[in-house]
């Protein structure tokens, strides 16, 4: 598995928008055949602070995921919404592995 988090900062004037674009994301994203999970959490104690939890197959599922209009259209749609340039940590499991342990 490759997983990546995003960490996102949004303008509080945009929270809610930001939500929004970013669902339309996530939806479209699980249907990806290389996309295993794609989860959008916030922050209770800061609710402009997003984390963006991504798991794909392999490390070309994700370059994959970077070429579809559904991340385009984040990406353009979010640009002027983040307080601060989003940071993504590349990781790889170690439990459970690819049997499930």
């Amino acid at each position: 598995m490759y997983i990546v988090h995003v960490f996102v900062r949004v303008k509080p004037e945009f929270v809610e928008a930001f939500k929004l674009a970013t669902l339309d994301n996530a939806q479209n994203s699980v249907q990806e055949p290389g996309v295993r999970r794609f989860d959008v959490i916030q922050e209770l104690d800061d609710p402009g602070c997003f984390v963006l939890v991504e798991v794909y197959t392999d490390v070309e599922a994700n370059a994959a995921h970077k070429t579809t209009a559904h991340y385009a259209r984040w990406r353009d749609t979010v640009a002027e919404m983040m307080a601060e340039p989003r940071q993504a940590v590349k990781y790889t499991n170690i439990f459970p592995d690819e049997k499930g342990w």
